[in-house]
């Protein structure tokens, strides 16, 4: 584990993490595999924004864990899951930081999904937004 670099988000590589006010839905093959109002937005340097869902708002009876590991230096160890009923396609689709770096601790206990492992990562607006 000491051979692993730990970076902090700066200026040229910043990370912010922020509640999602809309409903977040994830589905493969007709199948909601999470829906969450509680999801949070990682945006990290230029890369596409990130929703983490809240396991309680997985189905996790439908994710396989698997032996797949992976290291950000400003985030930490990411572990994996496969979507079961999504084959092939789904194979390591979710990731995981168990015990994520300080900078980003509150994504621990959630879950982010590759967009191009499921059919779709959507968002909608709550009714309650904009109402006065």
């Amino acid at each position: 584990m000491s051979d692993k670099s730990i970076k902090i988000p700066g200026p040229d590589h910043p990370i912010t993490v922020e509640h999602n006010p809309c409903r977040v839905v994830v589905t493969l093959g007709g199948r909601t595999i999470a829906d969450s109002r509680d999801a949070l937005t990682l945006r990290e340097a230029s890369y596409p924004p990130v929703q983490y869902i809240p396991r309680k708002d997985v189905d996790m009876s439908l994710l396989q864990r698997t032996d797949h590991r992976t290291h950000c230096p400003y985030k930490g160890d990411a572990a994996y899951y496969s979507i079961i009923p999504g084959g092939e396609r789904a194979e390591n689709a979710v990731w995981t930081y168990e015990a994520p770096n300080a900078a980003v601790s509150n994504i621990k206990g959630h879950l982010a999904f590759y967009p191009d492992r499921v059919d779709s990562i959507e968002e909608m607006a709550s009714p309650e937004a904009g109402t006065f």
